[in-house]
């Protein structure tokens, strides 16, 4: 009795982490009610079989160890102990070379299955972790927008379908994705897909849940008018998790992950992929990238995860027979300072690298590499507002009205076959 007390306690004390956003209001009626949103801000029509999966290196990646500028001479004077020798690079370029731990990313770029986008950042960039992901996720450098910028593409998409899809996009991790929030809704979250089993079917989890909609006991009418909606969108979002969850025995993984948060990630995303074609937007976030100090060999370990779970992904992707209709996209907040602190490590920066990858991508190097020469406060200098770049995911990829969802229009990058 007390094993089966204890485990019910811990299920209930982790369905916070587990769904957020199930037990709060109603991201699903605020899809059902999303065409109001797709008139007001430009009807998006979703590129047919087509998924982004978003992954955030938290924390702020070092772009510089990652893309390295091997012909530039201030590389090796300004980061004495940090700068990758010429010997140990994985030269892809006549000037840019990748970070040794990169090589299982560098057989994509080979295949042509690999974009990487240089100097990408802002106008007037914040150093703050929590500022700076806040700008990246709203698509929102002025700090006016409330709601994400995928979560804006979400509802017009779920307007355009003329029904609401519960299952239109995923995220996985324990926080709540500001990037995926639209006016009035939310998406679901799930540390692991595992976790949808103990939600679901005959828990106490999904039991507590939906008594926690039916409002308190005794008379308070209109408390529990107020809380009938929101009530039946968790209740329809938990029978939807049921069908989920009815499926996930139909696929498994086959490739091997690492144990590590990359690999694990990745494997969620494979999961759900091979069970619901029908999600447009994954989105998933690993952090550690805050390398302020000794960053030579924890850059290097989280380099090397995030590439082995990276290329087993797109393996699997070709065994899936979905190679060419996911494409990953993966950015940090910031990047870090061209020289190095005096605790062999990098402060905040500015500019930095992002990558994309899939079989419906123009592999290949796009935007100008910042100068080494000509910083801004010892900061590279950003050269591709990052707005093109979701410019041109929306637009190109997902088939959505850009300049609608974003505010304005960028030039598009070409990053699609």
């Amino acid at each position: 009795m007390a094993d089966k007390h204890s485990r019910r306690d811990f299920v209930l004390r982790s369905a916070s982490l587990i769904a957020v956003g199930l037990a709060a209001p109603a991201w699903l009626s605020s899809l059902a009610r999303a065409g109001v949103s797709a008139q007001a801000r430009g009807k998006a029509l979703p590129g047919a079989g087509k998924t982004l999966v978003v992954c955030q290196l938290s924390g702020g990646n070092d772009g510089l160890n990652t893309v390295i500028p091997y012909s530039a001479q201030p590389y090796y004077k300004l980061r004495p102990s940090l700068a990758i020798p010429e010997k140990s690079q994985i030269q892809i370029s006549d000037s840019l070379a990748l970070h040794p731990a990169l090589r299982p990313v560098h057989a994509l770029w080979e295949s042509g299955e690999l974009a990487i986008v240089n100097g990408v950042g802002y106008p007037n960039p914040n150093r703050s972790h929590f500022a700076s992901m806040s700008i990246w996720q709203t698509g929102d450098p002025g700090g006016h927008e409330s709601s994400g910028w995928l979560g804006r593409y979400l509802e017009a998409a779920a307007g355009a379908a003329g029904k609401p899809n519960p299952l239109l996009a995923l995220s996985f991790g324990r926080e709540r994705v500001e990037a995926l929030g639209g006016s009035s809704s939310s998406v679901p979250t799930f540390a692991s897909l595992e976790d949808v089993r103990g939600l679901v079917g005959d828990s106490d989890a999904e039991r507590a849940l939906r008594a926690i909609q039916q409002g308190p006991a005794g008379g308070m009418g209109a408390y529990n008018s107020g809380v009938s909606h929101a009530g039946k969108a968790t209740n329809a979002a938990l029978d939807a998790m049921d069908a989920l969850a009815a499926r996930l025995d139909q696929y498994q993984p086959s490739s091997a992950y690492g144990s590590d948060d990359f690999g694990q990630g990745f494997r969620n995303i494979a999961h759900l992929l091979g069970i619901s074609p029908e999600t447009r937007v994954i989105y998933f976030a690993a952090g550690g990238f805050d390398t302020h100090a000794q960053q030579a060999q924890t850059h290097e370990e989280l380099l090397g995860r995030f590439s082995a779970a990276l290329a087993t992904f797109m393996k699997e992707l070709q065994a899936m027979g979905r190679s060419n209709d996911v494409t990953v996209m993966v950015f940090s907040e910031f990047g870090r300072r061209v020289e190095e602190n005096g605790s062999a490590g990098t402060d905040h920066g500015a500019a930095g690298p992002m990558f994309l990858a899939g079989g419906g991508i123009k592999g290949g190097l796009y935007g100008a590499y910042p100068s080494l020469t000509d910083l801004a406060d010892g900061d590279l200098k950003f050269n591709t507002d990052f707005r093109q770049v979701y410019s041109t995911v929306l637009q190109d990829w997902l088939g959505a009205d850009s300049a609608a969802l974003l505010g304005a229009s960028y030039k598009p990058l070409g990053l699609f076959a």
